[in-house]
């Protein structure tokens, strides 16, 4: 039987823009990344951020405005779709409801210059690395939401194509089997070494899947990294927030030596990586989870007030309020004693705030 292979490319913008007619912004613009070969990576952010637009540039169904795009070396800015050796994957799954399975996963090979029984080969490799071996005869709608997702991959698999590119592919399927075949694209990816563009709205999933991630907000990146870089180390207040939730307090920097800033906030004194912050008003960030609560009035901590506390089984989720507003605690101690209404002191655990800007 016929082996899926993988003919991994690079992926490179170089200052590319996109504008619409009669846009009053850009929908990307001046966006410059590399993707590396066999690394999947996931373009993350808000509706309209620009995520799309740049997904659809790299499979040539948009056009840039200004600047170029190059996969594996080769310059394809001006390439139409048919033309660029990449597959992608839809959130609507874009299966042909009347044709089976097997007709289905078939048919871009039956375009491609394959003869039948490799045409057929190719299918069945392609249904056996997603699990749907024996499903060749059945229609779509007789299949799952996960089952259909499965073969809009082993369709788009079977091209080998130097890239793969997934828009939104969860967003139709319920919570627990997003879970289930997100670990799926994910495994074939690490299995084949494909390169994978991935595009979501859902921090979750893209931390689960990714080896990096992009940040986009506002037609440009805000912070490009890996999962734990973009989650320990936010750059700004959006990236802070959009990756997992974060609490930010108004700060000051006191000043700066050998890279580390002395930075004052509610009467306590930290010492944190300045991160190329100079001396003045700043900012910090801070994860629920990285957060204490403690007695009131004790040396080192911030006075507060609890107004809310929810246990939602593995956790408990507290509100406190302070002179920076409503701070988000998170905690696993799920049997404190803690109640609303009574005072308490907040603490920074020793990982927890970062200096931010914006």
């Amino acid at each position: 039987m016929a082996r899926i292979g993988s003919k991994a490319a690079t992926v490179v913008f170089e200052h590319v823009s996109k504008v619409y007619p009669g846009a009053a912004a850009p929908a990307v613009n001046d966006v410059s990344l590399t993707i590396e070969a066999g690394r999947l990576v996931t373009l993350l952010g808000p509706s309209g951020c620009g995520k799309t637009t740049t997904l659809r540039m790299i499979a040539g169904l948009e056009m840039p405005t200004s600047g170029r795009i190059l996969i594996g070396g080769a310059d394809v800015t001006r390439l139409p779709a048919t033309e660029r050796d990449v597959s992608m994957v839809f959130q609507s799954y874009a299966l042909f409801p009347h044709m089976t399975v097997m007709e289905n996963v078939s048919y871009g090979l039956r375009y491609s210059g394959f003869d039948k029984k490799e045409t057929a080969e190719r299918a069945r490799a392609g249904l056996e690395l997603v699990g749907l071996s024996g499903f060749e005869r059945r229609l779509p709608s007789e299949l799952s939401g996960g089952q259909q997702q499965r073969v809009a991959v082993a369709r788009a698999l079977v091209l080998e194509p130097q890239v793969l590119l997934f828009d939104e592919p969860l967003s139709n399927l319920d919570a627990k089997l997003r879970r289930r075949v997100r670990d799926e694209i994910r495994e074939i990816q690490q299995k084949l070494g494909l390169t994978v563009v991935y595009v979501t709205h859902d921090q979750e999933e893209a931390l689960a899947v990714s080896d990096r991630i992009i940040v986009m907000n506002n037609a440009v990146v805000a912070q490009e990294g890996t999962p734990r870089e973009l989650y320990e180390e936010p750059a700004s207040a959006f990236v802070a927030d959009f990756i997992g939730e974060a609490n930010v307090f108004d700060c000051r920097v006191e000043s700066v030596s050998d890279g580390t800033a002395t930075v004052a906030v509610g009467g306590l004194a930290l010492r944190l990586p300045a991160r190329g912050r100079s001396a003045g008003p700043a900012r910090l960030a801070a994860r629920p989870s990285r957060l204490e609560i403690g007695p009131a009035g004790v040396p080192g901590s911030i006075p507060g007030k609890l107004e809310k506390v929810t246990y939602v089984g593995s956790h408990i989720e507290f509100v406190v309020a302070s002179e920076f507003g409503e701070v988000f605690v998170v905690s696993d101690e799920v049997d404190s004693p803690l109640v609303a209404g009574q005072d308490v002191g907040l603490k920074f655990a020793g990982r927890g705030p970062v200096l931010i800007s914006g």
